[in-house]
């Protein structure tokens, strides 16, 4: 099987194996509001390739395509995770954790703290388009085709 000349997966793999391994262990207790917007940053370029792998596959490759489907719906989830994480984590300079309430309200919090609400919405857009409702919170997201 011939490799892609420009595989740069299994080094952002590595990479955040050797991050893990460096940084958490010896790491804050709680995960900052800044590791958390990296960690989506991730989680919706990772939905993004996902994205296009699977628009290039399903149509050719049908149960395939359901798979990548279901793994770009599960990272969907995973990213919108990480984003109400991030409004749940303490502020950084005064450490305040917001209320449940303020949390679910959405209440805005200012720039330029909020890169990760725009990136967010942004997605959002695409994940509306490509994806139902009921893709979005049924408990299994892959068909099974025989």
């Amino acid at each position: 099987m011939p490799v892609p000349s420009q595989d740069f997966v299994p080094y952002a793999t590595a990479a955040i194996d050797f991050h893990r391994a460096l940084n958490v262990p010896g790491g804050e207790l709680v995960t900052s509001r800044a590791e958390l917007d990296s960690l989506h940053a991730h989680l919706v370029t990772l939905h993004g390739l996902f994205d296009a792998h699977t628009a290039r596959t399903a149509p050719l490759i049908e149960i395939e395509g359901d798979h990548l489907r279901a793994a770009r719906t599960r990272l969907w989830q995973a990213a919108d995770h990480v984003h109400a994480a991030y409004h749940a984590a303490p502020r950084p300079g005064t450490g305040d954790v917001p209320s449940r309430e303020a949390c679910q309200a959405g209440l805005p919090e200012g720039a330029p703290e909020l890169t990760i609400c725009r990136r967010h919405q942004r997605t959002a857009r695409l994940v509306r388009r490509r994806t139902t409702p009921t893709d979005l919170h049924h408990p299994f997201t892959g068909l099974i085709r025989h």
